[in-house]
């Protein structure tokens, strides 16, 4: 066995993005406020029509520390782990157009690393889709 075939990049990315979301999930939880930046001045508007602003965050964190605990549940089916990497891939998309709605410089100094978190959730989402023969 070459090294190539002991390095599992499906491992990789599921750690790497699962401890990501583990971070920020329980950041947005403990630190609401310090995320109000993130969202468009449009969007806190809709959602303070529906509900306050940190009650938003905060249920934005415990949706992103469940996607961390599936990529990190070794134990998960991967139909699972396809269903967290396909709404990894939609929330990343989502925060790039988001980022740039209307343009900001400032949003752009910190959302480039989200396109390199996108492109990881696709990779994963990609491996777990020829696993199952139907990529």
């Amino acid at each position: 066995m070459n090294a190539r075939q002991r390095i599992n990049p499906e491992a990789i990315l599921r750690l790497g993005l699962g401890l990501m979301y583990l971070y920020s999930g329980f950041d947005l939880i403990r630190h609401p406020t310090a995320w109000w930046w993130a969202l468009p001045f449009w969007l806190k508007q809709i959602i303070e029509s529906v509900v306050a602003l940190n009650t938003y965050l905060k249920f934005q964190g415990v949706a992103e520390i469940l996607i961390a605990v599936i990529f990190l549940g070794w134990f998960l089916p991967r139909s699972i782990v396809k269903i967290g990497a396909l709404f990894s891939s939609l929330e990343m998309a989502a925060i790039l157009v988001l980022a740039f709605t209307p343009f900001s410089e400032a949003n752009f100094l910190i959302t480039f690393r989200d396109i390199g978190l996108l492109g990881a959730s696709l990779a994963l989402l990609v491996l777990l889709q020829k696993e199952n023969g139907t990529g």
